[in-house]
């Protein structure tokens, strides 16, 4: 009986621990399946956040798209102006090394020259050529429009030298010298002057070109050629030359025109130049007119001679015309008469010939040029045999 009780109660402590166990079990997979639920959910609602992200990813990729695609250019662009930017550089330096040794060597040829040019020698030689070449330039011709180093005696009996003589019209001349004096000029553009002392050579320099005024007027270099007008004109070879000196001495132009010397550089020398140029036309022109009505008062000289000789041919025409026909009248009238008797005796066999006057004369002149110098007594001569010679060409006519 103990043992059935122990086995039952083995049995239903059994049963009840299963049935605990299970209802555990069931409450752990119970548990584990709503933790799986709720976990599902959350996935589910991140699947749809993340489907809902990629679809916005998608629309801001594809409205990118054209500006990736602009920056891809715009990068492809800013490499090539880089390598552009490089290489140009690189040609900037080379141009930049070219310059600065041109400079070097500009800068020691320049050096040189102010040296060359501190020999008052060289300082004439270089005027004189760049007057040359002035002159040349305005188009006047060596030895034609001008000549240089023309030696004459002036008034004073002394003998001068100028550097050019240009020709005017009418044996006139103009006189231009070209010794400027210049050396305080270069002086004081020297690398290692000081401001006063540059200061002091411009003044120097303007003094000296007052000085060299005076000299060219006490020359008078108009009184050795006839027909000069009173003036010499000093050429001074540089703009910036002549510039310095009146802006020093602002009075210097008015000074040398009142002692009858013009103070020129080459652009106011080229200027005179040119309308002297134009002066030469001008009397080319003027010699070109007087002989065209030289040649036109004797071509109408001609024309009037050939129009006389004109009329007495015409008159001559006329009379030859006006003989004609009153041979042809004597022949018809006396002449064939006979013959055509003898045709009506069966003496010829042929019948004679039918003789025309001639009915054109001369045509008439009619231009006043051709009958004005005729006289009215040739003229109405003329008409008078025109109107014979008409009359008996009719005359013939009618006998015939």
């Amino acid at each position: 009986m103990d043992t059935t009780a122990l086995l039952v109660g083995l049995l239903v402590g059994g049963l009840v621990g299963a049935v605990v166990a299970w209802l555990s079990a069931r409450s752990a997979l119970l548990a584990r399946s709503a933790a799986a639920e709720a976990e599902r959910d959350v996935l589910r609602e991140r699947v749809g956040d993340l489907e809902a992200a990629r679809e916005v990813d998608d629309a801001t990729a594809s409205l990118l798209a054209p500006l990736r695609d602009t920056i891809g250019r715009v990068e492809r662009q800013v490499g090539a102006l880089e390598r552009d930017r490089s290489l140009q550089f690189g040609q900037l330096g080379e141009r930049l090394t070219e310059v600065s040794r041109s400079t070097e060597s500009l800068r020691s040829e320049t050096a040189t020259l102010a040296s060359a040019l501190n020999a008052s020698t060289v300082r004439g030689a270089w005027g004189e050529v760049q007057l040359r070449r002035v002159l040349e330039l305005a188009g006047l011709l060596a030895r034609c429009d001008f000549d240089e180093q023309v030696t004459r005696v002036s008034r004073h009996g002394a003998t001068v030298r100028p550097d050019a003589v240009v020709n005017l019209p009418g044996s006139r001349h103009v006189v231009v010298d070209s010794k400027a004096p210049m050396s305080h000029f270069l002086q004081a553009h020297g690398d290692t002057v000081s401001e006063a002392e540059r200061a002091e050579l411009l003044a120097a320099h303007a003094t000296a070109l007052r000085r060299h005024v005076e000299g060219l007027a006490a020359k008078a270099y108009w009184t050795a050629f006839a027909r000069s007008p009173e003036v010499v004109i000093c050429f001074v070879p540089g703009e910036a030359i002549l510039a310095t000196a009146l802006s020093d001495d602002p009075g210097l132009y008015e000074h040398a025109l009142s002692r009858k010397v013009v103070l020129a550089s080459p652009g106011t020398l080229f200027a005179v130049l040119r309308t002297i140029g134009a002066i030469w036309q001008q009397d080319a022109l003027e010699q070109n007119a007087r002989e065209l009505l030289a040649i036109g008062q004797e071509l109408y000289s001609r024309l009037n001679t050939l129009g006389g000789h004109v009329t007495s041919m015409g008159q001559s025409l006329s009379r030859s015309v006006e003989q004609y026909n009153k041979f042809v009248g004597t022949l018809e009238s006396r002449v064939l008469v006979t013959a055509r008797r003898m045709h009506e005796l069966h003496l010829a066999s042929e019948q004679p010939p039918a003789l025309v006057p001639l009915e054109v004369a001369p045509r008439s002149l009619s231009a006043a040029e051709l009958t004005d110098d005729l006289g009215r007594a040739t003229r109405d001569d003329a008409y008078l045999e025109r109107e014979a010679s008409h009359r008996l060409a009719a005359g013939g006519e009618a006998s015939a």
